[in-house]
């Protein structure tokens, strides 16, 4: 019965605890090991769990492998809607805007791996990474000021592919340039894009 207690907990309560000890741990694995090494028995030892609670959950891996992504991909939209909220211009909105996605993929490399790299190589992300693309992109299409509904779209579109790769590029060791650089030029392509949406 979901409403006894044990504890002081309900069975609901320990399993969304449960779900949420599965997630942490594959968001451990995928940000740091990688996909090959994300697989249910490693994420059940890392979690200390069953492999009884993790069906308790998920289907399987990939469903466990999309939640961890969708949980790092609503961090991202979150820390992007709070950045930009009370900043009074565009140039303080695409700075706040820039420095909290930095933040949030750099100082915790394993979210930007999940959110950028683990796409490219996971087949379990192929189709959620373009799933989640529309959503970063109008959330930068809000921020712009000018032009049409399509053109604000198409700007968006073109400017989420830029900044995507070069994030990418930073996460990968490709393109080695310090984090202010990165933040820099990531502030002056939000802002262009700005200017070409007009």
């Amino acid at each position: 019965m979901p409403g006894r207690t044990w504890a002081g907990t309900t069975l609901d309560d320990r399993k969304a605890l449960r779900r949420e000890q599965l997630v942490a741990a594959g968001l451990e694995l995928l940000g740091t090991e990688g996909s090959a090494a994300t697989s249910v028995r490693a994420v059940c030892r890392h979690a200390k769990l069953t492999e009884r609670y993790f069906y308790e959950s998920f289907a399987d891996r990939e469903e466990l492998v999309a939640a961890v992504y969708e949980h790092v991909g609503e961090q991202a939209r979150r820390a992007l809607v709070d950045a930009v909220q009370d900043a009074p211009n565009p140039t303080l909105r695409a700075e706040n805007a820039v420095r909290a996605f930095v933040e949030l993929i750099v100082d915790d490399p394993r979210r930007g791996r999940i959110l950028l790299l683990a796409p490219l190589t996971d087949p379990a992300l192929t189709r959620r990474g373009l799933h989640l693309l529309p959503v970063f992109t109008a959330v930068v299409g809000e921020q712009l000021s000018g032009g049409d509904e399509t053109e604000r779209q198409l700007v968006a579109v073109g400017l989420v592919g830029a900044l995507s790769n070069v994030f990418v590029a930073y996460l990968d060791g490709s393109l080695k340039v310090t984090r202010e650089r990165l933040v820099a030029h990531c502030v002056k392509l939000v802002l262009g894009a700005d200017d070409l949406s007009r």
